[in-house]
């Protein structure tokens, strides 16, 4: 089992910057891929940014350019800094990882980190 901890979260005004930090705890080969997605009231979970293997990364159009994706691959942590913040990035962030088990390869999710944003 894998275990993913988001954290730094938090209320922030508009144009203010936060950065989330995922960290992925337990047995596993490796981790392949990690990303963020994030979920706004009365809305469908949404992609945010994903990094894959050493560097790769991709966005989503809303957040280019303001976000970026990182990982620490020694301390199995991934970050998203998040700069000049808007309204509309109030959501509850949460962290995916694609996990390399011995025989099987398998998705797993964090619990969620809370990020409002204040007009």
């Amino acid at each position: 089992q894998v275990q993913l901890v988001e954290s730094g979260g938090g209320l922030v005004q508009a144009g203010g910057s936060l950065r989330l930090s995922c960290a992925a705890s337990g047995s596993f080969i490796s981790i392949a891929q990690m990303a963020w997605y994030r979920q706004a009231p009365g809305k469908q979970r949404e992609f945010v940014a994903t990094i894959i293997g050493a560097d790769s990364t991709n966005y989503a159009d809303s957040v280019k350019g303001r976000f970026t994706i990182s990982r620490d691959h020694a301390k199995n942590t991934a970050y998203l800094q998040m700069n000049s913040l808007k309204p509309e990035d109030t959501a509850i962030y949460y962290c995916n990882a694609f996990v390399k088990h011995t025989f099987s390869t398998r998705d797993y999710w964090g619990q969620g980190t809370q990020v409002t944003v204040s007009s």
